[in-house]
């Protein structure tokens, strides 16, 4: 079941270095939320300190609260690898696991997580997915074949069927079409809104106008200054923040004017 998540006070660090500050965010559940803003400003940190990712490269950590339907994801006793198996995580560049076939691929993270299946019910599964990712019928006489053999646009896809079989209740996507022709951004973008329905999808772009498009509120991070912790300057309805937005610098994104 999909969930909000509620972001109070959030500083993320890098050892001593304060990358992003004083966030404070509410995400609704079953709709997509778009980050933007200009590079080094802290939204791809901002995005993998949702389901503790960050803290994956030594000496990084947060402070503050992220609540998802109530729960602090932050508190002492929440183990970390149970906060990625509720928030799943597509990224950038597809990476299916190159040794492993499209059905093995779908079911890596059932298997990681140590989750015995009979044959019927990973079949069940590997279906399941791959249509809720939109690949079932592409691949489906073919599942024994590498993963890396798809094309780049079926790859991510493929990444998005794994992440969604372990059942997650959000999706974080960090660029995921930035490596894609336009055909297949597409394809994902007409993805992201079926599995709107189903999942909380929280998605970084630089692209304006795949934010205006598959995206329900927008958020804005912005450096002050060089050398400065990124902040998030506004949160709207993307209609809004596309159309009428309350802060200058926002305005001057968007459009074109820097970043």
């Amino acid at each position: 079941m999909a969930k909000s998540i509620d972001v109070s006070d959030l500083n993320i660090y890098y050892g001593d270095f304060l990358a992003v500050e004083g966030v404070n965010i509410s995400i609704k559940a079953r709709a997509v939320t778009a980050l933007i803003g200009p590079s080094g400003c802290g939204k791809s940190t901002f995005l993998r300190s949702l389901n503790r990712m960050h803290e994956v490269i030594p000496g990084a950590r947060a402070e503050g609260k992220v609540m998802v339907d109530g729960q602090d994801l932050y508190a002492s006793d929440v183990d970390p690898v149970a906060v990625r198996r509720q928030i799943g995580m597509v990224f950038q560049r597809p990476n299916p696991f190159p040794t492993m076939s499209i059905y093995e691929n779908v079911l890596a993270g059932k298997r990681l997580n140590a989750k015995k299946l009979k044959k019927s019910e990973a079949d069940d599964l590997v279906e399941k997915s791959l249509r809720g990712a939109n690949l079932w019928t592409e691949v489906k006489d073919r599942l024994g074949k590498p993963g890396m053999g798809l094309s780049g646009g079926q790859q991510q896809r493929l990444c998005i069927a794994r992440a969604i079989a372990v059942e997650p209740e959000v999706l974080l996507m960090d660029e995921p079409c930035s490596a894609l022709d336009p055909i297949s951004t597409a394809a994902i973008e007409d993805l992201i809104h079926d599995l709107k329905s189903d999942y909380t999808i929280v998605i970084v772009t630089h692209n304006m106008q795949q934010a205006a498009r598959v995206s329900d509120d927008t958020g804005f991070f912005n450096l002050r200054a060089t050398g400065e912790p990124g902040q998030l300057v506004e949160f709207n309805p993307t209609k809004k923040m596309f159309t009428n937005p309350d802060n200058e610098s926002t305005e001057s994104y968007i459009s074109g004017r820097f970043g």
